[in-house]
This record gives C-alpha cells, sequence and structure tokens, in this order.
C-alpha cells in the first residue's frame, strides 16, 4: 500500500547551529540532533566547555558529526564568526536554535551601577544576539525553502519572578521576536518558533535545593516534578523537522502544565 504520508520526519543531514550548547538544554539539543542525523555546530563560552561536547558527541556519531566554536552571543563580531564557521564546514546552515542565555539579578531596589550592568548584559544575551544571530544566518537558512529557527524563551515571559526585571522582560521580548520574525520571514520559506521552559533542571536551577524544587513541583506543576533538558529538546526538535513545514510564530510552554495551573 502506496504511503499516505509526505513530509519528513528526519533532520539527517540538515546543519544546525546552537548556542548555549555546553550545558543544559542547549547541550541536549546538541546531542539529539546529532543523535537524529544533523551536523552541530556546537557554540558557547569556554574552549573546554565546547571541545567536551563536541568530543561526546563525535565518541558515537563520527567526527564530521559535530564542530565547536567558542562565541560570546553578546559580541557581533563573534556572532559573525559563528555563523562563517557553520560555513566552512558544513557549507551552511539549515536549523538555527537561539538557546544562550543568562539570568543575572536585576531588581527595583539593587544598587544603580549593579543593575545597568545586569540588565545590558542580560539584554545582550537573552534578546539582541537572537535578532543579530537571526539576521546573519537568514541567507543560508531560506536557500533550501525549509529554513528552521528556534528561539528558547521562559515562562517567565508569561508568569515571572521578583528580582528578576531583565531576564522577564527579555524572554517576553524573544516572544515579540519570535512573532514578528515569523510574520517577515515565512515567505522565504523559513520558520520561526518559540519554546517557553518552565521548571527544569539545568545550570540556572542547581542552586535551588532539592526538597524546594520538589515542594514547588507539587503546588504548582500539574506532573508534580521538574522537567528534564531533553523534554525541552525534544520539542525544538520536532519544530525543526520538514514535516513541521505549516508551524510558524508558535509559543510553546514545555512546562508540565505550569502555566495553565490557577490553584
Amino acid at each position: 500500500m502506496a504511503r499516505l504520508t509526505e513530509r519528513s520526519r528526519s533532520i539527517t543531514g540538515k546543519r544546525a547551529v546552537v548556542t548555549g550548547a555546553a550545558s543544559g538544554i542547549g547541550r541536549a539539543t546538541a546531542h539529539l540532533f546529532a543523535d537524529e542525523g544533523a551536523r552541530v555546530v556546537v557554540a558557547d563560552l569556554g574552549d573546554d566547555r565546547v571541545a567536551a561536547v563536541v568530543e561526546e558527541i563525535r565518541a558515537v556519531h563520527g567526527d564530521a558529526a559535530a564542530t565547536g566554536v567558542t562565541c560570546d552571543v553578546a559580541d557581533h563580531a563573534q556572532l559573525r564568526a559563528l555563523v562563517q564557521a557553520a560555513d566552512e564546514r558544513f557549507g551552511g546552515i539549515d536549523l538555527l536554535v537561539n538557546n544562550a542565555g543568562v539570568s543575572l539579578p536585576s531588581s527595583a531596589f539593587q544598587p544603580e551601577d549593579e543593575f545597568e550592568t545586569n540588565w545590558a548584559r542580560t539584554l545582550d544575551v537573552n534578546l539582541t544576539a537572537h535578532a543579530r544571530l537571526i539576521r546573519l544566518a537568514m541567507p543560508y537558512l531560506a536557500q533550501s525553502g525549509e529554513g528552521r529557527i528556534v528561539n528558547i524563551a521562559s515562562t517567565e515571559a508569561i508568569v515571572t519572578t521578583a528580582g528578576l526585571a531583565a531576564y522577564a522582560a527579555t524572554k517576553a521580548g524573544v516572544v515579540g521576536l519570535t512573532k514578528s520574525f515569523a510574520v517577515e520571514l515565512g515567505r522565504h520559506g523559513v520558520t520561526v518558533n518559540c519554546i517557553c521552559p518552565g521548571p527544569i533542571r539545568t545550570g540556572m536551577t542547581d542552586e535551588i535545593p532539592e526538597e524546594s524544587k520538589q515542594t514547588y513541583a507539587r503546588r504548582r506543576v500539574p506532573l508534580r516534578r521538574y522537567g528534564d533538558p531533553e523534554e525541552v529538546a525534544q520539542m525544538t526538535l520536532s519544530l525543526c523537522l520538514p514535516a513541521a513545514s505549516f508551524v510558524n510564530g508558535a509559543i510553546i510552554p514545555v512546562d508540565g502544565g505550569m502555566t495553565i495551573r490557577h490553584t
């Protein structure tokens, strides 16, 4: 019997750039993409951290599966170098995951110098870098007519925590950025979507005591637990599939139902 489906669910051979890929959600995404046959550019701060993830992937999938680029996404020149490296190593970019982010204190009651420094750094890393990298990668993403961009925001764009004004503002900004670019880039066959992770076991949540995590999850998350980085990565993969060709401008919480719970 002939197949009824026409859309591929494979990213084999696709060329992916993942920022913030040395740990947490980014690392899980890089591994998952490589497992599914993509060639991955692992981008993050720290030569050793980047090299470690690249070696993890190569140990399973061979040297051609991954390359590493040490990159501070807040630096425009380093973003240009990242895109150039992807082109030189893999001949272009098909999938872009803007995952790099920071969470720095930013309170109405903070000393001015500290607030200004943290605000500027958070804006540069969490929002401006996304816009810049999308613009730099667009010539490559548009070539196939199936380019995929996934921006990683946060449920802090929906519900928020006191003392993290910059983080919440930038994550809300990522949601707006996603919608605007989705409208603009759709005519080029490039989809732009956004994931809002909730409570996930990453470096940002490592300092929260385990007992506090469990208490929070029981009270706020219908699934009654924190999520794992791979659970976010799996949604990212789904949005990057050729089969996800009519999903554009979507804002998807991956939070165990946290943001829909009232009591």
